[in-house]
């Protein structure tokens, strides 16, 4: 079995996701974090000169989506049949588009009148017609490919919440009954839970 090295920084950031899928395999691996200043140093001896990446029998991988779907296919994890598969891809890359449309809108936004309008904006409009559509695409069970956890229901977990710290209260999942429940199966899988008690307490 190889052995699996994860360095990033001192964060949950856009290596949270491939932790969590780690977590749910119940696989094991360095979780390197390194602190800025050590940054300079790798950066030339990576990919593509960013971070997270995966060391693993002398290859590297880079790009956390990538990753974690590397991790979810050999884990089983990422859809039983192409079409559960193409799902998994097709929400995954919804999530891609709910964080960049929060990073880009409202986190780099530098005015806070106009950071805060967004803000509401995102909170009250774009993310409940969001989640009427991820609904509906979730099954009663709570899996949005096939009838067990998969990289998408992860995938959903991790970006609802890794963007809540930054508004001023969390992302209801109220009038979304089926989203809920995917929210339950994810953090009710013994090791993501084990995870959820145990990681580091980090700025971000």
């Amino acid at each position: 079995m190889p052995s699996y090295k994860l360095t990033y920084f001192n964060g949950r950031g856009t290596a949270e996701i491939v932790r969590l899928v780690f977590a749910a395999a119940g696989t094991e691996y360095e979780d390197v974090r390194l602190e800025q200043d050590q940054w300079p140093e790798l950066k030339p001896n990576t990919p593509m000169g960013q971070l997270p990446i995966l060391e693993m029998d002398g290859t590297m991988l880079c790009q956390s989506n990538s990753i974690a779907r590397y991790i979810a296919k050999l884990a089983g994890l990422a859809g039983k049949t192409p079409l559960d598969q193409a799902r998994v891809d097709m929400v995954m890359d919804g999530m891609v588009d709910m964080g960049n449309k929060f990073a880009y809108e409202i986190y780099y936004e530098k005015d806070e009148d106009k950071k805060a309008e967004k803000k509401k904006d995102y909170v009250e409009k774009y993310v409940p017609q969001f989640f009427s559509s991820l609904n509906k695409l979730a099954s009663d069970g709570g899996y949005f490919a096939g009838d067990e956890l998969t990289l998408a229901d992860i995938a959903f977990y991790n970006m609802t919440t890794m963007v809540n710290p930054y508004l001023e209260q969390p992302l209801s999942l109220d009038g979304f009954p089926k989203l809920q429940k995917v929210e339950d199966n994810v953090t009710s899988n013994p090791g993501i839970a084990k995870w959820l008690k145990e990681r580091p307490e980090t700025p971000y």
